[in-house]
């Protein structure tokens, strides 16, 4: 019955015929492992609300973002999955993790659930009768090009080659969640030396033989790609979604040759110092993708969201302090908001007020918006806009951003976040994360472990980087958030980690 609901969609998606000769473009510039504390842009907010700059944000350098962030809004709390797939498909789907049901990263092999993760998961990801972003824009005449990481399915699966999900372009993406090689002298992993002595070559860029022994670095030859293609999508006179998914700042720490002066006399270890140079890179890429649209005439008419795919990764501290992240407790993979906290910041490409596309979402410029957002919002914002409806009997957990983005609240958008992750091992294992206005439960299910599933709670307002665990001092409060937490488990259809005989080991409030 299922497989008849998603073929049935398939073909109505495949089948629409747009009656609108345009509509408003849209780049999505997503970041892989880019935490909120990894840019000179400050986030995160003062007792008043406003901006306030930690010392990360005088190490990073990123002209680009504070030139986005100038022109649109930033989101103080943007929360996405704790890695990679998870918070890529709730991109392209709007679907919370817990609904799509890929729940960590996907191993191009074989499933990774982990020791006690739910065989059920859905690690063959995204597929070709799935209902996402660029399959419906496709449809209502929109050019969807996808360039860089990809990681929606492994190698065998469908969403392995982003065109069986909806993209009618794709440079650079594949199963791969990193890449082998940044360098053009290595081919971004395609070298022979990757495969000496008979191994198997892997995390290889596809697309890129052009830039083979040259001195272009693999964010540089994706933007290169990207404008191409955006050139190209203008000449067609088509509108155009933009899928920007840089492979950077993911591991492994090459150096930037472009910006490593910058950092070389830093009391920093040398991977940190590689890392800024990351950082850095993505940034120019962002100014260069903005100039291009500037170039191109079409900047008033394109709206840019930038954000970061999960939590930071940067090589600083132990995985749970305040440290890759500071003043934010934890980094990619743990429960804390390290680890889901990600920046975001919207803005039309050139602002101007009379600019149809601008009346009809205008956004604020310069702003600091303290309402929660999410990854799984883009889909409904952006399809809002276009004026596209979601395909009938599509979910999306997802809320259309658009009075956010002017800088005022939603009253009724739910601020809830939840984050499950089923699985193990990685930075925290078998967790669920559940945020319910200020307040923030974390509950760990232990499984195989020799004590019991314990639970953490922390009020954000008062104790924003997770500090005090409150779960022994106000039982009240506790009982309140594991019971919503788990309603939303079950409505969302959660998987759970099994033990030793493959039985579910659901939450239970102790």
């Amino acid at each position: 019955m299922m497989k008849m609901w998603m073929w049935s969609v398939a073909v109505w998606v495949s089948m629409l015929v747009s009656a609108r000769a345009d509509g408003p473009n849209v780049v999505v510039f997503l970041v892989d492992d880019m935490g909120v504390m990894d840019t000179s842009v400050p986030f995160l907010a003062d007792a008043d609300g406003q901006p306030k700059r930690y010392p990360l944000n005088d190490w990073y350098r990123t002209p680009g973002m504070q030139r986005l962030a100038g022109q649109g809004i930033r989101f103080n709390s943007f929360c996405a999955q704790s890695v990679c797939s998870p918070s890529r498909a709730s991109i392209l789907t709007g679907q919370n993790a817990t609904r799509h049901g890929t729940t960590t990263w996907i191993s191009p092999y074989s499933n990774n659930k982990g020791k006690n993760g739910p065989p059920e998961w859905n690690w063959t990801g995204l597929k070709k009768g799935d209902v996402t972003l660029p399959r419906v824009l496709s449809a209502n005449g929109y050019c969807t090009i996808h360039v860089g990481k990809a990681h929606f399915g492994p190698l065998k699966g469908e969403g392995s080659d982003p065109l069986n999900v909806g993209f009618d372009v794709n440079v650079g993406g594949t199963s791969w969640g990193r890449p082998k090689s940044y360098y053009a002298a290595e081919h971004y992993g395609n070298h022979p030396k990757y495969s000496k002595g008979g191994k198997k070559m892997t995390h290889n860029v596809p697309h890129l033989e052009k830039y083979y022994d040259t001195d272009t670095f693999l964010t540089e030859a994706l933007t290169l790609e990207a404008n191409a293609q955006l050139e190209k999508a203008v000449a067609e006179k088509k509108p155009f979604f933009l899928h920007m998914s840089h492979y950077a700042v993911h591991s492994p720490f090459n150096s930037d040759p472009r910006f490593a002066a910058n950092y070389a006399e830093a009391n920093k270890s040398k991977q940190a110092k590689a890392y800024a140079t990351l950082i850095e890179g993505i940034d120019k890429s962002l100014g260069d993708i903005l100039d291009q649209l500037d170039k191109l005439g079409v900047a008033e008419d394109t709206l840019v969201l930038f954000l970061g795919d999960n939590g930071s990764d940067a090589p600083l501290g132990d995985k749970h302090d305040h440290a890759s992240s500071a003043p934010l407790r934890g980094k990619k993979g743990t429960h804390y908001e390290g680890g889901m906290r990600v920046p975001f910041i919207a803005a039309w490409a050139k602002p101007n007020p009379a600019n149809p596309w601008q009346k009809k979402l205008p956004i604020a410029q310069g702003v600091l918006q303290p309402q929660l957002g999410t990854v799984m919002d883009l889909y409904p914002t952006i399809l809002a806009l276009a004026g596209v409806e979601t395909p009938a009997g599509h979910v999306v957990d997802g809320v259309d951003l658009a009075k956010q983005f002017a800088g005022k609240p939603n009253p009724s958008r739910p601020e809830v976040f939840l984050m499950h992750f089923p699985h193990g091992p990685h930075n925290s294992a078998y967790f669920t994360s559940y945020r319910s206005g200020d307040w923030k439960l974390v509950y760990d299910y232990n499984p195989g472990g020799k004590g019991k599933p314990h639970h953490e709670l922390f009020n954000l307002k008062a104790d924003p980087f997770e500090n005090n665990n409150l779960a022994s001092k106000n039982p009240e409060k506790l009982g309140q958030m594991f019971a919503a937490m788990v309603r939303q488990l079950e409505a969302e259809g959660a998987l759970y980690p099994v033990d030793a005989k493959d039985r579910e080991l659901k939450p239970e409030l102790l």
